[in-house]
């Protein structure tokens, strides 16, 4: 059996660089060398431009036979699902009924697009990208109705509206940038070479900016308010989520760098997009504020002691 330190510096160098740029971007807000302007310009950048091309480009230049695991994609759609069930009936005990939803949402929605996505990219290469970006396509629909319909009935003065929710998921330029890598690749689609380039240096900003937008928009202030609510929650969505379904996906034949993937999805932190979600809904902000970044420091620990389990126990 390999040297457990050598796979801990192994599983460092991939989770280490995605840390440190969160670290930086609360490190930068800190000494004010950017804003909260600048974080939501650059998170609006970052969502509508230059993350569909990193995920177009990723999908296009992958094989789609690899890429495209419905095995894969419908086992974590459906501990998604799951895990939001349990989360809801978790909060019926203990949660005050205006914390709710904030607490369900927190619990089960995951930074797939960002933390999981580097990660994976980290890790595996480019069939880690391709395939994290297809799971991150088809989750995020998932991810807003369910978000939606929790929210919806915790937050004062709500209802449930489908129509928004319809037009919302039709018009994010993340899914449509999965769809379109997806039938560019089915029709073989090439692109010229200097296109191909202009587009990889363009997506190749995405990551660094968008984990600098999530150390940047965390707030430490409002993680001292809420306490064992928020702690619940983050518990909940990066400690046993992950155990629970890695463990079971391992039992049901899943391995390799697919367990692995599915690991990383399942384990990483509330997503930020939950905060601006709840804010608009009329939910508490703090709290779901507080769930961001206590949960994505925790996440710390749990995903390295994770890979390391999964590398050095199971892979051993």
């Amino acid at each position: 059996m390999d040297n457990p330190l050598a796979h801990l510096n192994q599983i460092f160098a991939v989770t280490g660089p995605v840390f440190i740029m969160v670290l930086v971007g609360l490190l930068l807000k800190k000494v004010r060398l950017i804003d909260d302007e600048f974080i939501n310009t650059a998170s609006s950048l970052t969502f509508k431009a230059t993350m569909p091309t990193l995920l177009f480009l990723g999908i296009l230049k992958a094989d789609l036979d690899e890429a495209l695991q419905p095995a894969l994609v419908g086992y974590f759609c459906l501990a998604t699902a799951l895990s939001f069930a349990v989360a809801w009936l978790w909060a019926l005990r203990g949660v005050r009924h205006e914390d709710r939803g904030i607490y369900v949402q927190g619990a089960f929605r995951g930074n797939c697009g960002i933390v999981s996505l580097a990660l994976a990219a980290n890790q595996y290469g480019d069939y880690g990208l391709s395939t994290g970006a297809v799971m991150s396509g088809i989750v995020i629909v998932l991810f807003n109705i369910l978000s939606t319909l929790v929210l919806s009935v915790y937050s004062a003065g709500q209802s449930v509206q489908v129509r928004p929710v319809l037009k919302g998921l039709a018009c994010n330029p993340l899914i449509l940038s999965v769809i379109a890598g997806l039938l560019a690749s089915l029709m073989e689609v090439s692109l010229p070479g200097w296109l191909m380039v202009s587009g990889e240096y363009f997506g190749s900003i995405t990551l660094p900016i968008a984990l600098i937008c999530v150390g940047g928009s965390l707030s430490l202030s409002s993680l001292q308010q809420s306490g064992r609510t928020a702690l619940g929650a983050s518990l909940i969505k990066v400690l046993w989520v992950p155990l629970i379904f890695t463990v079971l996906a391992w039992g049901l034949g899943f391995g390799g760098r697919e367990l692995g993937i599915l690991f990383l999805f399942l384990a990483s932190p509330t997503a930020a997009a939950s905060f601006v979600m709840a804010r608009a809904m009329g939910s508490d902000g703090r709290l779901a504020a507080s769930i961001i970044a206590l949960s994505t420091l925790l996440s710390v620990v749990t995903i390295m002691a994770g890979l390391f389990l999964l590398e050095w126990g199971i892979g051993g």
